[in-house]
């Protein structure tokens, strides 16, 4: 498989319970400096909130994770966000839910309602897209092979970042990820001075 779902865009959601407000925002973030960039905006912005609670996940298979209870009673709060983003099968995503206490204890029962129905929300709200997984690789070949690379290039339908035909030729290009192996049996059978190096994973 080299696909997986997350959010194309920002989403909003909003859920009330006996006077405490759920504010649901969700992100399509790449790594963990762009969630907490996201997370520390919130709270800046969010600044008289009581909390501001979260989770996130990364990876292929959402196996890189965090839930966040930020001062709510253990697992009140990060757990569900977080049951949400799995329930939904996302990965790449923040999803943080900011509260405004309304003077009414929800005990533990119903604050994992509330977390979990805020960030339930916000999904709803959200357009789910399916992605790819992509490899990007660096290609160096002579500049007598250069048609037969452009062809492969041309016929595969890859992304070519960046290219340089001077003497010795180069080419960093963008694979997705089912395709890798056809690649590189093509260019074995067409160019035989080719030399190929993966350069990074982005999903």
């Amino acid at each position: 498989m080299d696909t997986f779902l997350t959010i194309s865009a920002a989403s909003e959601g909003f859920y009330r319970d006996r006077g405490s407000n759920f504010f649901a925002f969700a992100y399509p973030v790449c790594n963990e400096a762009e969630a907490k960039e996201r997370l520390n905006y919130l709270r800046k912005k969010y600044f008289d909130a009581n909390h501001h609670c979260y989770a996130w996940r990364f990876g292929i298979d959402g196996e890189q994770y965090r839930a966040n209870d930020d001062g709510e009673p253990t697992n009140t709060a990060g757990k569900p966000i977080l049951g949400q983003l799995r329930a939904y099968n996302l990965t790449n995503v923040l999803l943080v839910v900011v509260r405004y206490f309304g003077g009414t204890l929800l005990g533990t029962g119903g604050l994992t309602q509330a977390y979990k129905r805020a960030a339930a929300a916000v999904l709803e709200n959200a357009q789910i897209v399916q992605d790819v997984i992509t490899e990007t690789y660096r290609l160096t070949f002579d500049y007598a092979d250069l048609n037969k690379a452009l062809k492969i290039v041309k016929d595969m339908n890859l992304e070519c970042i960046e290219q340089d035909f001077n003497l010795d030729c180069t080419m960093t290009i963008k694979v997705r990820k089912s395709k890798v192996e056809e690649m590189k049996k093509r260019l074995e059978a067409t160019i035989s001075q080719a030399t190929l190096f993966i350069t990074s994973t982005t999903i």
